[in-house]
């Protein structure tokens, strides 16, 4: 609040001028706020996944594809197989050895999701060996 002294006139006036003090304190006070909550509000989760540029294995002389299509039906070979019967297929086309490598392959509009449930269903039946089937990327 400013007021100006003039002797000359009895009655002191007010001057019409904002005073801007008061907000300049405030805006710095939500200045520092925003400083210290703008980092702790910001999760960002740095991940560098590598590149998949591993040497390919030798393939079995008659491997055996388990495939998962983008209408999530499956199929071992050629042969289309019921999920519920799928232990029963894979025991018949492996001759009982659960030792044997399945090669699975999904399209790439499966989700994740269907993917691991299947891989899951594939551990329960007892088949641990599990090679996920891709095309190889473009070396530079």
């Amino acid at each position: 609040m400013s007021v100006r002294l003039d002797h000359g006139d009895e009655a002191l006036s007010e001057v019409h001028e904002i005073n801007v003090t008061p907000f300049i304190d405030v805006i710095l006070v939500l200045l520092i706020i925003f400083m210290i909550a703008a980092p702790l509000a910001t999760v960002d989760i740095s991940v560098d996944l590598p590149a998949a540029n591993a040497e390919r294995n030798p393939r079995p002389d008659k491997p055996l594809f388990l495939t998962l299509k983008s209408d999530l039906t499956l199929s071992i070979e050629n042969d289309s197989v019921n999920r519920g019967a799928l232990a029963t297929a894979l025991d018949k086309a492996t001759a009982g050895d659960k030792e044997q490598r399945v090669f699975l392959r999904a399209d790439k509009t499966v989700p994740y999701g269907e993917l691991m449930t299947l891989m899951n269903e594939l551990r329960t039946a007892g088949y641990l060996h599990v090679a996920l089937v891709g095309l190889e990327a473009d070396k530079p």
